[in-house]
């Protein structure tokens, strides 16, 4: 080789070199590299294929093509297949194959869809870096059926280079596609901070990971009962409730667990689509959502156990003002009207009638004030639920027999719900019967604790007061169920009534996202 050539191949391996180290867009890179391997070994044609798994493979470069192989677009260099993509399907390209004849061309020859310029073989050398293959560099000139030990070494030290390139540019862009979806996941992530309830939280999820993330339908869900119910959903067709959760993390559906220190308390249903299967990138994406959805819940309980403090705490202040200002007033009301009334003479009878009166319409308005101070604070239950409600009872007017095996592992929430149900139903006992006993019955199993309280009264058929007592009924109801919990009422006429309440139990006595 003449000391020119030889400089000049050194120019262009060293242009080479600097494309395939600062390029990071595939195609310029490739085609840019093709042209240049072109010019130094003096060939006339080459392409580059870019290989995925069978059938899939992509032409991302190519100069010189004969127009048999570039008509309509390059149309017979897209699709269909050839000897040395079988090949490398088949992992036995792994080194320069000296000639392969072209199917490609064959077929144009016998089809006559084109001039192939004499060109009739090539030389196919594997693109890879050492460890892995990325696809394939075929080069051809007209009349060219054999290609030199020299020609292939040459071809294969570029080739290898080229296959270091393409994995370099991948993880390159891996990585900008994943910092891209990083920032789509802080703008969703943004707008579920924002959400001051759970559905509120779901729907945002589901509306903005679809926009931000391309889903082709997603679904939230949140477990209640030991079954998940679907809160919110977009752009399919989605179950009602989820016993079972099935096994659907692939390339086109995935489901993630929302988990609360390691009880799991929702699903996220994500739907790729077949045209956007799902990468590695999307699922650590998806994984980190349903962790900073998992946060938001976990916040969200919190504010709101703040909150029911905070009207604890009111609750509390009002009944210490009451106490100390209208109780005591009423108080005061009733002892003038009684010595105002041993003032009167007994000939002014109409003035003692008037003064009797008032004295019993204070002492009732004092303890109907003190029935509304017990309902805003319920004194004694600090020290457990059964010596608030014997107290309360007693309150009332009403013996109250305790049945209790040991003492149930209730939350601070389970058992405030339980003292104010059995409120409701003592009252219901004082206000619709005229019973003075009643009984109670705490019990307790693996998945919650009950309440069992009855009296022996008539039962409810009997009462007139009927719109009063289903308020009374309702309330209760409402306040098991927001409990998550269940409530009913058993009465049988002449044989006294029964009202149950069960309340499952929550993991560390903490509020999930139901």
């Amino acid at each position: 080789m003449r000391a020119y050539d030889r400089v000049e191949e050194l120019t262009i391996m060293k242009g080479i070199a600097e494309t395939l180290n600062l390029c990071n867009d595939m195609h310029e890179m490739l085609q840019a590299v093709l042209e240049k391997l072109l010019e130094l070994t003096h060939l006339e044609a080459g392409w580059i294929f870019l290989v995925d798994e069978e059938p899939h493979y992509t032409l991302i470069a190519d100069y010189g093509l004969p127009p048999a192989l570039s008509r309509e677009e390059k149309a017979p260099m897209c699709s269909g297949d050839c000897h040395c993509l079988h090949r490398y399907w088949n992992n036995k390209l792994t080194e320069p194959v000296n000639i392969i004849e072209c199917k490609r061309i064959t077929e144009a020859v016998k089809n006559r869809r084109g001039d192939t310029e004499g060109i009739s073989h090539h030389a196919t050398i594997p693109l890879g870096d050492g460890t892995e293959f990325f696809g394939m560099l075929n080069v051809a000139a007209p009349f060219k059926e054999h290609f030199s030990e020299e020609e292939l070494t040459l071809m294969q030290s570029v080739a290898y280079q080229i296959g270091t390139a393409i994995k370099r540019t991948r993880l390159y862009h891996e990585e900008q596609k994943r910092a891209e979806l990083y920032e789509k996941l802080n703008k969703v992530v943004r707008s579920i901070n924002k959400e001051e309830d759970i559905p509120g939280l779901c729907q945002t999820t589901v509306t903005k990971g679809m926009a931000h993330f391309g889903w082709q339908a997603a679904a939230m869900y949140v477990k209640k009962n030991h079954v998940y119910i679907k809160q919110a959903s977009s752009g399919g067709e989605f179950s009602e409730e989820i016993k079972q959760v099935p096994e659907k993390n692939g390339e086109s559906e995935a489901i993630h667990h929302i988990t609360i220190k390691d009880e799991t308390v929702g699903l996220l249903h994500t739907v790729s689509g077949s045209r956007h299967p799902f990468q590695r990138r999307d699922t650590e994406v998806q994984q980190a959502l349903v962790r900073n959805m998992a946060l938001a819940a976990e916040s969200l309980n919190l504010q709101k156990e703040r909150r029911e403090l905070l009207l604890h705490e009111e609750r509390k202040r009002l009944a210490r003002d009451l106490h100390d200002s209208v109780n005591q007033k009423l108080f005061s009301l009733s002892l003038t009207a009684r010595g105002v009334k041993e003032m009167i003479p007994n000939d002014q009878q109409d003035l003692r009638e008037m003064l009797e009166a008032m004295l019993l319409l204070s002492q009732e308005s004092q303890k109907e004030m003190r029935s509304l101070i017990w309902q805003l604070r319920p004194v004694g239950i600090e020290e457990g639920l059964s010596a608030a409600l014997k107290k309360y009872a007693v309150h009332l007017g009403i013996t109250v027999d305790i049945d209790m095996k040991q003492v149930p592992d209730w939350s601070g929430n389970a058992e405030e719900t339980l003292w104010r149900i059995g409120q409701e139903a003592l009252n219901n006992i004082k206000k619709h019967t005229n019973e003075t006993t009643a009984a109670v019955h705490f019990y307790e199993t693996k998945t919650g604790a009950g309440m069992v309280l009855s009296d022996c009264g008539p039962g409810i058929d009997d009462h007139e007061d009927v719109e009063a007592r289903t308020l009374g009924l309702t309330s209760m109801r409402e306040r098991a169920e927001l409990a998550g919990g269940s409530f009913s009422i058993h009465s049988v006429k002449g044989r006294g009534t029964e009202v149950r309440v069960f309340l499952p139990h929550k993991g560390n006595r903490k509020e999930r996202m139901e």
